[in-house]
Formats: structure tokens, C-alpha cells, sequence
């Protein structure tokens, strides 16, 4: 029998994980012990307890008597928000750059060149810190604060923006649930064939009708100057700003190089054919050689969102409470290293193995589909 290489193989592998297994429990039973020994806890009961810290900037609703388990909800919020910004900012500016550098301009192209060559070639680290020191030695006072754009604010304590609110209840909420359902199912019914044309407006109608009476009511407040400080709007923090400003930055200059490498992969036949037809180059971009581009760039672009979720935890060297901060402080507070450790492992995990199931769903879509 073990003649046999399949056999042999298989023995060998059932072994070697067993092995690893012996190891992994030996490692776990030993730690348990020593913990123990030492008079430390172990187990996840503190998450229920009063967790008495203090985030300085919250996404949700959060106050100090909140217990653990709602304050690592906060701070991983925290960090889908922001990394879902430098994704989106990033993206759109990593399109452009990266188009702009196979710009004839050399003007153009040169300074999409060096804005790529910064970003890829300096840590991160060092960017966030040097763009957080300039708000202190760059933009004025809040009493002088620059005023960009219409209704946005800029000094030295951030950006000060409009603030926009929706006021809607819970049936309102049912009945926009209903109506996005109803339409979903509308139209995935109507492509494959199994529903009436006809019938698509009719639900498109409902839609509208449901949420004309979910009688949602929007909202902008705008900033407004009073005494020594702003009233109204949502204020960007420094920090915050900081953060989303760095990371946008950095990441947009690797986005940037592989939009262009997409472009360079579409065949110089393509321009031409569509040359040929009478369409303008911007046209062609964007009917013919983006969508074939997608293809080529999602599987690095899925690595590269990765990444902006792992490089948010340099949030902390500018003082932003994201998820990592959040769990700096309960392990501190609480004493419980070990689970804090397991917490962190898990949520980052699950943050990528998300982005990445997203991807991969989006490249399944677009991948062509051989007969």
C-alpha cells in the first residue's frame, strides 16, 4: 500500500496536519494556563460591560456608558467609512491620472507623472504626517478661514462643509425597502425574458409611488460664521481630514498606473476601428476601450482596495479613532489582550474577504464568457 505515490501522499498530508493540529492546541492549552496562573481573565464577557472611553469622532451614536461591544461597532465604522471615501476618491482620481499620463500633452502627462511617482515611491506614514503638520502652518485661524467653494469652509481646525439630512421614519423605510425590492425583482425578471416589457414601467411607477409616500424630506444646513466659531454643517476634523486626504493621495497614484496599464492593454486595432466609425477619442474611451479594460484591472484593483483597509490603521499616527485605535484602548483598559487580538484579526479578515467576494462577483460578471 505504501508502494503506491497517491497512498503515500495522502498519509503523509493527513499527517502533517495532524501535527499542526497537535501543535495549534498545545500552543492555545499552554497560553490558557499561563494566563491563568497569572490571574488574568479569559473570555469574551467584557464586551457587555460599561466601557467608559472616550472616541473623540464617531460615525454612529456613541457615549462613553456604551458598552465594549458597541464601542468596537464605532470604531469599525469608523474605518468602512473612511476607507470606502479613499476608495471611491482614489478610484476617480486614479482614472483620470492614469488616462492623463498617455496624454500628449507633456504638461499634462508629466505632472500625472510625477503625482505617481511621489505617491508609489514615499511610505504612507510619512505623507499622513507631513500633510497633518501643514494644517497648523498652512491655513489660517477659524476667524480668517478660507472659503473654497460655496458653503466650504477651511482653517486650521478643518474643513467645514453642508450638512445634508433626511428625515424619514420607519414606514417610510419600510416602504423604500419594498419599493427598491420590487424593482430589483422587476427588472432582473424583465432581462431574463420571464416578464412583459411592458410590465418594467408599471413597476418603475410603483417605485416612484412608494417613495413619494415614504415622504422623505431632505435637508442642507450650511455653515454660518458666528462669534468665534461655525454653526451648522459638519465639520471635518484634521484629522479626518488628514487621513482622507494622505490615503486619496497615495493610493490614487498605484490606481493611476494600473488604469494606464489597462489602457495599454486594449489593442492599437480598437483605437482604430473606432477611428473608423467616425467616434471622437473620448467616445472610444469610453465605449470601447474602458469596458474592455475592466477586465484586465479589477483583479489589481481588488488588491489595492485591500490595502487601503489595512493602511487605515496609520490613522493612529494622526489621531483618528479608527477600528485599530478603538481596540488599542479596550486592550488597554480592559486587560484583554488576547481576545482584543482575535477581535482585530477577525474584523480585518472579514473587511477583505468581503471586498474581495465583491470583486470577484464583479469579475465573473464582466469576464467573457466563452462558447
Amino acid at each position: 500500500m505504501l508502494s503506491d505515490a497517491k497512498t503515500r501522499s495522502i498519509i503523509i498530508q493527513g499527517m502533517l496536519v495532524t501535527a499542526v493540529i497537535a501543535f495549534a492546541a498545545l500552543l492555545v492549552s499552554t497560553t490558557f494556563a499561563n494566563l491563568k496562573a497569572r490571574g488574568i481573565p479569559i473570555g469574551f464577557d467584557f464586551l457587555t460591560m460599561p466601557s467608559r472611553i472616550i472616541i473623540s469622532e464617531a460615525i454612529l451614536t456613541y457615549k462613553s456608558r456604551d458598552p465594549y461591544f458597541w464601542a468596537i461597532v464605532v470604531g469599525l465604522a469608523n474605518t468602512v467609512f473612511i476607507s470606502a471615501l479613499v476608495i471611491f476618491f482614489s478610484s476617480v482620481l486614479g482614472l483620470v491620472v492614469g488616462i492623463t499620463r498617455l496624454s500628449s500633452n507633456p504638461l499634462a502627462a508629466g505632472t500625472c507623472r510625477v503625482w505617481v511617482e511621489i505617491a508609489r515611491n514615499s511610505p504612507p506614514i510619512v505623507l499622513l504626517i507631513f500633510l497633518y503638520s501643514l494644517w497648523w502652518k498652512v491655513l489660517p485661524p477659524v476667524g480668517e478661514a478660507l472659503n473654497p467653494l460655496p458653503g466650504v469652509y477651511a482653517s486650521m481646525r478643518g474643513f467645514v462643509v453642508p450638512a445634508i439630512s433626511i428625515d424619514i421614519g420607519m414606514t417610510g423605510a419600510l416602504i423604500i425597502l419594498f419599493a427598491l425590492t420590487l424593482a430589483a425583482l422587476g427588472y432582473g425578471l424583465a432581462r431574463s425574458g420571464r416578464l412583459p416589457p411592458l410590465v418594467v414601467p408599471a413597476i418603475l411607477a410603483a417605485g416612484v409611488v412608494g417613495l413619494w409616500l415614504a415622504d422623505i424630506r431632505f435637508a442642507v444646513d450650511f455653515p454660518v460664521f458666528t462669534g468665534s466659531n461655525f454653526r451648522g454643517g459638519s465639520e471635518l476634523t484634521p484629522e479626518l481630514s488628514t487621513i482622507l486626504v494622505g490615503l486619496t493621495i497615495y493610493t490614487t497614484g498605484f490606481v493611476a498606473e494600473i488604469v494606464r496599464g489597462g489602457v495599454l492593454s486594449v489593442g492599437r486595432g480598437q483605437w482604430d476601428a473606432g477611428h473608423s466609425l467616425g467616434l471622437s477619442r473620448g467616445k472610444i474611451l469610453r465605449l470601447v476601450v474602458i469596458p474592455q479594460m475592466l477586465r484586465v484591472i479589477v483583479p489589481p484593483l481588488n488588491s489595492q482596495y485591500i490595502n487601503v483597509v489595512k493602511n487605515s490603521t496609520l490613522a493612529i499616527a494622526v489621531g483618528y479613532p479608527d477600528f485599530l485605535a478603538v481596540m488599542n484602548t479596550i486592550i488597554s483598559k480592559s486587560s484583554h489582550s488576547i481576545e482584543g487580538v482575535f477581535i482585530i484579526l477577525g474584523a480585518y479578515l472579514a473587511l477583505n474577504l468581503t471586498l474581495s467576494s465583491a470583486a470577484n462577483w464583479y469579475n465573473r460578471r464582466i469576464a467573457i464568457v466563452e462558447r
